[in-house]
């Protein structure tokens, strides 16, 4: 079997100016229907993320900050919010996603949800964004806007150095006579 005429045919063939131009082009056309996707599906879930920090009594404009975002919401999912820049990091990524959904599960039943709801959560990520976005449900996990107020304590004198402090007994008055028990 003679592969010369097979070999020649197709090594010699060489691309026209036209169809690099078109390669090009498509390729440009499909970069910037990517940037544009990209751009609508991050509006979109930041707007329902800023729902859910509404509900939750947080700064809903965070919402709209990348990194910081993620951290709030695993911070309100009761995580280290350390976990969010991590999810940048290849490989220790994976463990950054696990500790995110745990926390995306954990926000689901501070807002009364099902233990199955966090199955949307990590199947279908938008319905469970807008899910708890539109619903009525009632952030009953505490106030995620400020840290919880300290119980009162009542303020303590300060001893000066040096000095020690005697107890002090109550002076009680000098029995004085009583006029009637003269006699």
């Amino acid at each position: 079997m003679d592969y010369s005429d097979y070999y020649s045919t197709y090594t010699t063939t060489t691309l026209s100016s036209g169809d690099v131009a078109a390669a090009g082009t498509i390729f440009m056309t499909m970069m910037i229907f990517a940037i544009i996707g990209g751009l609508i599906a991050y509006a979109i879930t930041s707007y329902l993320t800023s729902r859910i920090f509404k509900k939750a009594g947080v700064k809903e404009s965070i919402a709209w900050i990348p990194i910081y975002s993620t951290w709030k919401m695993l911070e309100l999912g009761d995580q280290k919010g350390y976990w969010a820049p991590l999810m940048l990091v290849p490989f220790v990524n994976i463990a950054s996603i696990i500790f995110y959904y745990i926390a995306l599960y954990h926000i689901g039943k501070k807002f009364g949800k099902e233990d199955w709801f966090v199955a949307l959560a990590i199947f279908v990520s938008p319905v469970w964004f807008i899910i708890l976005g539109f619903d009525k449900s009632v952030w009953n996990g505490g106030s995620a806007a400020t840290a919880p107020a300290p119980s009162y304590v009542p303020p303590v004198q300060p001893i000066a150095d040096n000095v020690i402090a005697e107890p002090t007994v109550a002076e009680t008055p000098e029995p004085t006579p009583d006029s009637s028990n003269e006699q």
